[in-house]
């Protein structure tokens, strides 16, 4: 039971760690834009996020931090959906501190974040 509660806690906790990669991550999609590609409609400014301009910067931010040391790291996904938010999804591999028969030698997570440009 100790083991299996210990095994938890570790997939908790990598889960969490991977959470705040994609939040970090979709923070930066959400910038992916330029100030000269900011328009103004109904006198607030908007900004129109590229898939492509999104799935650049993500990409970019996911290598250069340092990610704590997940193993098979992937960047599943990084998009705009609807030109104002940015999606992100990462992957990598858990391993439990001690293999059980409920945890064997592990498995792929994943985890997505969805963050959005706002001008206050």
């Amino acid at each position: 039971l100790v083991l299996v509660a210990a095994a938890a806690s570790s997939l908790y906790l990598e889960r969490k760690q991977l959470f705040t990669l994609a939040d970090g991550a979709a923070l930066v999609g959400a910038e992916a834009f330029d100030l000269a590609d900011v328009s103004v409609a109904s006198g607030r400014p908007e900004v129109l996020l590229e898939p492509a301009d999104v799935h650049r910067d993500v990409a970019a931010y996911v290598v250069g931090t340092p990610n704590g040391g997940f193993e098979g790291l992937v960047l599943e996904e990084a998009t705009t959906r609807d030109g104002e938010s940015a999606t992100v999804t990462l992957s990598s591999i858990w391993r439990p501190p001690i293999v059980t028969v409920f945890f064997p030698d592990g498995w792929r997570i994943e985890t997505t974040a969805t963050a959005r440009a706002v001008f206050g």
